[in-house]
């Protein structure tokens, strides 16, 4: 059980040498208020004068005071024959003459044998860190006594609680001290000594008070109580040191400090202690033997003994699940770079993999929260851009009066016997020519998704390029230019797709002459059952245009459809498709009644012409929907892909580059050293802590 403190004591060497508040050792904190003999106790425990005295605020920083027992006969002093460096009980002692001698963490290896020389030291560095005003410092003096009068222990002296700043103090001095306190004392593994003078009333006790907000239930709180020989006449402290005013868990121990007047008097730690038990023996001979100064210091060392076996195992845990972080961390930065082409190749070839895998949809790093890379572009050319193709209507745009006047417009001066093809090719190429809106669209918004796989390989895919900011921007930049390039050669075969569709439009698509015929059919079966229903309604001129037309056009062509529907489909359609009132259409400048219905015959050509504009263009539509994706997929994404790593090496793989491409940013090498400190230190307290032996803990 011994052996566990100098192994906290080690790991506490270890960590304060990074500075790391991550791993939270086992420890004692001494907490009181200003003057309530804190430092008093420390330094009865210690059997030294070693620490600051005065009135007012004396500690201003955390002191971590290790006590490490050394027998007498584990003394090396200097001497001829033992002149080197001896090691005794896993400790390295050399030369040093006397018995006891203190060791700051802060001044390495230089060891101090007088304790003025200590107690000065303390001085200076509170002062080098703290100023010379009354202000405090979180940051730790750490101080080892070796001493064959101590039992092996490791206290925190922490500055003392005050209300009301003084001189020169900042007005939130009583804040900063209840920060720094509870810094020490939140820790789970922190045992705290309560310091609380036996001449107040323990009831209004600071120091138990901040020990019961972290410990409600007293499980790591133990009280100290100074200032026996102080207390009123006729007053004792029986009560409390029975534990009937305030109960804690790990017990309460009463001692007897020096006074002011002793220390100046130059009266030793020694004469001390046995006048304390003097004192006990005549005031409270029944509890003598479980109170003063060397029943705490045998207490305290059995405490910290037994709550460091009990932290031991998760203290273990806890360093090994850092040191695998951290050792993860360490590799996410990366090696410092040695081979500077070799990297830069690597590192060019690794980005240009990993976009093309975005893309494929085979990368490392699936993304969870939305999609990217080549699902968005399957989404794009099959949700977005087919949904809006679907959306565009056949005629919108295009009213009633729009195709009367295409019609009239196409025939000339002469009434026409037959509806011009001119017309329909005319009002037709209008409707086509809609969808090469949507069709540029669906180009841009695929070229955005691959400027944005850029992105999304940098953060997820190749972190180290996040090591050299110059190089990530030179590839965004290659690779955005490369996007760039790409982006009107696919506009213009897009546009030619849509061009080529309106340089000749096929009246003898086999889909448009099946249309024709179903169409055809239908008019005809409307027609004869209007003859049917009225048989009288339908001139015999008419009939005959009818059945001439049968004659031109044939069944399977639109212009037989033309003279085949005759009638229409009734007043309905008519009112329907009459034009919209005050919209004047004007022909050869001669104004045309607008409020008039159509004829007979002027309602067929318009809905027939419409029919063929719907039926034609569906099947546009359709070609168009079909190749847009491809040509995108051949001019933008598949070449980007082909080309990609071949662009970035001829742009960036030049020697005169390397140095500056492979600059690393400022504050990448620090956070390494960092990272690997931290490691080693985690490393070094796994191993310290692998040295005990199972029967130590038992």
């Amino acid at each position: 059980m011994e052996a566990l403190i100098p192994v906290i004591n080690k790991l506490q060497d270890v960590f304060n040498t990074v500075g790391a508040d991550i791993i939270q050792l086992p420890q004692i904190a001494v907490v009181g208020t200003q003057s309530s003999g804190k430092s008093s106790v420390l330094e009865s425990l210690v059997g030294r004068d070693l620490l600051p005295r005065g009135t007012g605020i004396v500690t201003r920083r955390p002191l971590i005071l290790q006590l490490v027992h050394v027998d007498p006969e584990d003394r090396r002093k200097t001497s001829e024959e033992n002149d080197a460096n001896a090691w005794k009980n896993g400790r390295l002692y050399k030369g040093v003459d006397g018995e006891e001698w203190g060791k700051f963490l802060h001044t390495k290896n230089k060891i101090y044998t007088d304790f003025d020389e200590i107690r000065q030291e303390i001085v200076n560095e509170t002062e080098r860190v703290s100023g010379i005003n009354k202000g405090i410092s979180d940051e730790p003096i750490q101080l080892k006594i070796f001493s064959p009068h101590v039992v092996n222990l490791t206290l925190v002296d922490l500055p003392g609680i005050t209300k009301v700043p003084v001189g020169d103090q900042p007005k939130d001095i009583e804040l900063q001290i209840r920060e720094l306190i509870l810094k020490y004392i939140s820790n789970p593994n922190c045992i705290i000594l309560a310091v609380t003078a036996a001449n107040t009333d323990m009831a209004t006790s600071e120091a138990l008070k901040v020990a019961r907000e972290v410990d409600p239930d007293g499980r790591r709180t133990l009280a100290v109580v100074t200032k026996l020989d102080l207390m009123d006449a006729g007053t004792d402290a029986m009560d409390v040191l029975m534990g009937r005013v305030i109960p804690v868990k790990l017990g309460l121990i009463g001692v007897v400090n020096r006074s002011q007047l002793d220390i100046n008097n130059k009266k030793s730690v020694a004469d001390s202690i046995r006048d304390e038990h003097a004192f006990l023996q005549k005031k409270y001979p029944s509890l003598a033997n479980r109170n003063g100064t060397k029943y705490l210091a045998r207490t305290l060392n059995r405490l910290l003994m037994h709550h460091i076996r009990d932290c031991l195992p998760e203290l273990k845990t806890r360093i090994n699940v850092l040191a695998a972080q951290y050792q993860s961390l360490l590799s996410s930065y990366g090696e410092p770079v040695e081979d500077m082409s070799a990297t830069l190749l690597q590192l060019i070839t690794k980005f240009a993999k990993e976009y093309c895998n975005t893309i494929e949809g085979t990368a490392k790093y699936i993304e969870t929260a939305e999609l990217c890379g080549g699902a968005r572009i399957c989404y794009i050319f099959h949700e977005t851009f087919g949904r809006t193709l679907e959306s565009v209507d056949p005629l919108g745009g295009l009213t009633t009066i729009d195709v009367l006047t295409a019609i009239r417009n196409s025939t000339g001066p002469r009434p026409a016997l037959f509806v011009p093809e001119v017309s329909f090719e005319l009002l037709v190429k209008r409707q086509v020519k809609r969808l090469e809106e949507p069709s540029l669209r669906c180009v841009e918004l695929v070229h955005e998704e691959m400027q944005r796989i850029i992105q999304h390989c940098s953060n997820y895919s190749t972190q180290e390029l996040l090591r050299f900011p110059k190089l990530h921007d030179a590839i965004v930049e290659v690779v955005t230019s490369l996007l760039r390039k790409r982006l009107p050669v696919t506009n213009e075969m897009v546009h030619n797709l849509v061009a080529i569709e309106l340089a000749y439009i096929n009246t003898k698509h086999p889909d448009f002459a099946d249309a024709c015929g179903l169409m055809n059919n239908n008019i005809e079966e409307q027609r004869r059952n209007r003859m049917r229903e009225h048989p009288t309604a339908v001139p015999r001129d008419k009939m005959a245009g009818g059945a001439q037309g049968e004659q031109e056009g044939g069944t399977g062509t639109w212009r037989g459809m033309l003279k085949r529907g005759e009638e229409g489909q009734g007043e309905d359609r008519m009112k329907a498709q009459s034009p919209q009132k005050g919209h004047a259409v004007n022909l050869l400048d001669v104004p045309v009644p607008v409020s008039r219905k159509l004829s007979s015959r002027e309602q067929r050509d318009c809905e027939v012409i419409e029919r063929l504009i719907k039926s034609y263009f569906l099947i546009v539509r359709k070609n168009i929907q079909d190749s847009v994706p491809k040509a995108v997929m051949h001019f933008l994404v598949n070449h980007v892909k082909d080309s990609l790593q071949s662009e970035l090496v001829g742009k960036l793989y030049k020697p005169a580059l390397l140095d500056d491409l492979l600059t690393e940013s400022e504050d990448m090498a620090q956070r390494r050293n960092e990272a690997a400190d931290m490691l080693k230190a985690l490393q070094r307290a796994s191993q310290v802590i692998a040295e005990i032996r199972e029967t130590h803990l038992w």
